[in-house]
């Protein structure tokens, strides 16, 4: 038979406050507020089983709550800190990977104020890609692996292929379509 357990009573009039108030708030983290919910449906009086189907969980988890509340108090509502896998990349470097893809890819030709266009280093690549991003990224000090940086990249929403139109094309004698000669023929409606 599982054992009888209860959250005790609050230490102070202030404590049961914000107790209370994280109970009800619209802004709190939701495992923090359902622990605070755990905490004043016992103080109401429900038992363990009741507080669980009330608020939709297993029973073990509010006896686990209420035994950690009583331990801690108020900090035993709070999420522990370093839970799960810590990240790799630190905010700098995933910000400072994403403003990569904003500038120009090294091997890009740009036209110079003559007219010539010069790439500032014509073996790299013209267009961004994940091998050549991971390689970019690299020579900044970031170690990172060409499957994270995608991931970082479609998080963010950032886009690194470039939009490729049916008339762009690598042939020099590729000749784009013209307009059309003549509109379309109507078909006719058969009855």
């Amino acid at each position: 038979m599982p054992k009888l357990c209860q959250a005790r009573a609050p230490a102070d009039a202030a404590e049961a406050a914000q107790i209370r108030k994280l109970a009800q708030s619209h802004h709190a983290p939701y495992d923090c507020k359902q622990r605070a919910q755990m905490i004043t449906l016992s103080w109401e009086g429900l038992r363990t089983g009741e507080i669980a189907c009330h608020l939709r969980c297993h029973p073990q988890t509010v006896r686990e709550r209420f035994e950690r509340f009583n331990a801690e108090g108020l900090e035993g509502l709070t999420n522990r800190p370093g839970a799960g896998r810590k990240a790799r990349l630190t905010e700098q470097q995933r910000s400072r990977l994403i403003a990569l893809v904003a500038q120009p890819p090294p091997g890009r030709p740009v036209r110079q104020a003559d007219g010539q266009l010069v790439a500032d280093d014509p073996i790299e690549p013209t267009q961004w890609s994940l091998d050549a991003l991971v390689s970019a990224a690299r020579q900044q000090g970031i170690a990172i692996q060409r499957s994270q940086v995608r991931r970082v990249l479609l998080k963010e929403k950032v886009r690194w292929r470039q939009v490729r139109s049916w008339a762009v094309s690598k042939d020099p004698d590729f000749v784009p379509k013209g307009r059309r000669s003549s509109k379309p023929t109507r078909t006719r409606k058969l009855a």
